[in-house]
């Protein structure tokens, strides 16, 4: 996990980022999500990652998930499915 702006949150790699919705678009007109969340929030809620890192997440994960329980940096990178990717990417 990096905190450089200019490398992928995930993997690290600095080639085609991409800003990563914590909080899924299709979410932010949701009754759960706008009681939870005002709408900059869900806006600016954020990382950039390369697109393969973000490919791999919306493949494998519900927007709804991601916007729920996946919605920090923290929570998505301490994800068991995450974390084997991480290890995997870090290798390309």
């Amino acid at each position: 996990m990096s905190n450089d702006p200019r490398v992928c949150a995930l993997c690290g790699s600095d080639h085609n980022l991409t800003f990563h919705h914590l909080i899924p678009k299709s979410c932010h007109r949701n009754k759960w999500f706008r009681k939870h969340f005002d709408i900059t929030e869900m806006r600016a809620r954020g990382i950039d990652i390369c697109r393969r890192c973000h490919s791999f997440i919306h493949k494998q994960f519900p927007e709804t998930m991601l916007g729920r329980d996946l919605n920090t940096l923290d929570s998505l990178t301490a994800n068991e499915t995450v974390i084997a990717y991480m290890h995997w990417a870090k290798k390309q």
